[in-house]
């Protein structure tokens, strides 16, 4: 299994006291499987998302990843596994201003010493980036810009996508296309998809669902 999470609590102190955001949470998901997150705000989810990324910590129980205890693991290590096994997609794409479509895609794979001119040139060309590369930023539009975030996580290959509302910023039309487009290239690498999602239609087009209330898994 790729990801195994057991009885994950998570904490934080408020003016008013403590607040209980993820109460016991299990879960697990392996290579090649996407697996769609929802919920109402405020139950837990992006939190989720980030004790997996290891940007956080949980309070109790455990998060295996990729063989390694991210309880356990310090910073150096849980960074590495950032650049290497996981790979992030927001819903701010995040991109670098000054940069052009070609060197925001590569950028991640660069930082992690993987980036490989074949597989991107062939990425782009999936995402239907080829004639946008010398472009920035701000000369594309928001599906567009999305597409380039969703590229500079693959090109890394990473074995985890971790995928936060990638589609909240776009039009109804825009962002099914994403989704299509980032489902089947997660497939084509075999990686895993952990997907946060609002959505009801866009979370039945993953392979399973599960349903975060008040910080429990519900139903």
């Amino acid at each position: 299994m790729l990801l195994t999470l057991s009885d994950v609590v998570k904490t934080y102190p408020t003016s008013e006291g403590v607040v209980t955001v993820l109460d016991g949470i299990d879960m697990d998901l392996d290579a090649g499987q996407s697996l769609a997150l929802t919920g109402e705000s405020g139950s837990g989810k992006s939190t989720l998302l980030h004790l997996v990324a290891g940007l956080d910590r949980v309070d109790a129980g455990q998060i295996w990843l990729a063989g390694q205890d991210m309880a356990q693991a310090g910073d150096a290590a849980r960074a590495a596994l950032r650049r290497g096994t996981v790979g992030l997609v927001f819903q701010q794409f995040n991109l670098i201003p000054s940069l052009d479509v070609a060197a925001n895609l590569g950028f991640q794979a660069r930082l992690a010493g993987r980036f490989d001119a074949g597989w991107a040139a062939d990425l782009a060309k999936e995402l239907g980036l080829e004639g946008l590369l010398t472009r920035y930023p701000e000369q594309l539009s928001g599906g567009q810009q999305q597409r380039v975030a969703i590229g500079r996580t693959l090109i890394a290959k990473p074995r985890l996508v971790l995928a936060d509302e990638p589609t909240g910023n776009l039009d109804e039309a825009t962002g099914d296309a994403v989704t299509a487009l980032l489902l089947r290239l997660v497939a084509q690498t075999g990686a895993a998809l952990l997907m946060v999602t609002h959505s009801a239609r866009l979370a039945a087009r993953l392979d399973r669902r599960l349903h975060l209330s008040q910080g429990r898994v519900a139903g």
